[in-house]
């Protein structure tokens, strides 16, 4: 990880209002369960993306990204290594600003097309813990 990975995060974390959960989990014993719940408690506008679910969270499940009636900043992405290539082509085809590769997810190819396509990148970090880690930190400076 680099200063830049960081201060990318950073910056989404505090600049982004629409987070669509790719691969979310109706089980709250997974991950993807637990950051849904916790970014919509946070204060964002989450939107929750598995073609196998229907409702998470008392929340209607969007079988596609593309699928999703808002403009997507952050595509948080839970599905292993192999499938990315296909969510980003999807995040790309939906418009969205960014995605989101979660702890342990690395994918050098995806990324590079999603930059290619203009979109920024995050990989192998938690948007849950750097959320959690930049509001005990207080406001950045020039915050209001």
């Amino acid at each position: 990880m680099t200063a830049a990975d960081g201060a990318l995060a950073e910056r989404l974390v505090r600049e982004a209002r629409v987070i669509a959960v790719y691969g979310v989990a109706a089980d709250p014993s997974r991950p993807s369960h637990e950051v849904a719940r916790y970014l919509i408690e946070a204060g964002y506008e989450v939107y929750l993306v598995n073609p196998t679910e229907t409702e998470v969270l008392g929340r209607p499940v969007y079988p596609r990204l593309q699928d999703v009636p808002a403009h997507i900043d952050v595509v948080d992405i839970f599905r292993r290594a192999e499938f990315m290539p296909e969510v980003i082509r999807d995040a790309i085809e939906a418009g969205a600003g960014a995605v989101w590769m979660q702890l342990g997810l690395v994918h050098e190819g995806a990324a590079a097309t999603a930059r290619a396509a203009g979109l920024e990148v995050v990989m192998d970090r938690c948007m849950k813990i750097e959320h959690a880690r930049i509001a005990a930190a207080g406001p950045a400076s020039g915050d209001a």
